[in-house]
């Protein structure tokens, strides 16, 4: 189910261009690719799903039986697996 257009909060779509520009270099190119990619992930993944997989994607970063808790889940790896899905998406129609 494709998200609304407008479903992700501004601050959030800033945060990723943000952080998508310090990743590729800090050009007008880079700021048109980078905010066509949060609208291709928005388009494909609704906001609150985008969070959440945020949160699983650092979470497995963490050392020790609670990062293993994450990495382990079935759960959690469908959920990175869409956030996956979506960015690979933005990289092919943005980059």
């Amino acid at each position: 189910m494709a998200a609304a257009a407008n479903d992700y909060p501004t601050e959030a779509r800033a945060d990723y261009v943000y952080v998508c520009m310090k990743t590729n270099g800090e050009t007008q190119e880079m700021l048109r690719r980078c905010s066509c990619s949060i609208d291709v992930i928005a388009s494909l993944l609704p906001y609150e799903r985008y969070v959440a997989a945020q949160t699983v994607a650092s979470m497995n970063q963490v050392a020790g039986q609670i990062g293993t808790m994450f990495r382990a889940s079935a759960q959690t790896k469908a959920m990175l697996d869409d956030l996956r899905r979506a960015q690979a998406e933005a990289e092919i129609r943005c980059f």
